[in-house]
């Protein structure tokens, strides 16, 4: 139902799953680990894996944080894409690689879930994307000390709030790692 053209395929997409993201994220290692079941299942099932990294001045590129957590290992062939800004796609080559895959569908995993996850969720969908969450492989720490909900009621809220969005000729919706299904 995507509104780009000749786009069929599905993509995995994993965000900022990095060691000095997770370190402290609500659920880290059940999260990780389904994570890490649906890259098993993207791979044999031939489906695209498009991994993001991020930096900024708090996540230094090269530094021990800023690499991906050691239970996730990218393969050479699938692409790795380095942002700096929540949004997967803002000034990023992230548009490029999915079009020449032939991508319209995100199936979308990663942290944090209150930025990154929502910025590009949301980016996503508004550029024409069928976007599917996978509400227990995404992840957040606590943010409460700055008056933010605790981690599991921010996953749980963007769940909810990710099932009833609605565009013309997209979808958006949520699902379990077990449910997750890579075609249309």
């Amino acid at each position: 139902m995507t509104t780009l053209s000749d786009r069929p395929n599905t993509a995995l997409m994993v965000i900022d799953v990095q060691k000095g993201v997770v370190a402290d994220a609500y659920q880290r290692n059940e999260v990780v680990a389904n994570i890490s079941r649906l890259v098993y299942r993207a791979r044999k099932a031939g489906v695209p894996i498009v991994w993001v990294q991020h930096s900024d001045e708090h996540l230094e590129k090269g530094s021990d944080a800023w690499e991906y957590v050691p239970e996730l290992a990218r393969q050479e062939s699938e692409p790795l894409v380095h942002k700096t800004f929540g949004d997967s796609f803002e000034d990023t080559d992230l548009e490029e690689v999915l079009a020449k895959a032939g991508v319209g569908r995100l199936v979308v995993t990663g942290a944090q879930t209150d930025a990154c996850i929502r910025c590009t969720i949301h980016g996503a969908f508004t550029r024409g994307y069928d976007v599917t969450l996978v509400g227990d492989a995404h992840t957040t720490e606590d943010q409460t000390a700055w008056g933010a909900p605790p981690p599991d009621k921010v996953i749980a809220h963007t769940n909810l709030y990710w099932r009833c969005q609605t565009a013309p000729g997209r979808t958006a919706g949520v699902t379990e790692t077990k449910d997750v299904t890579f075609g249309r």
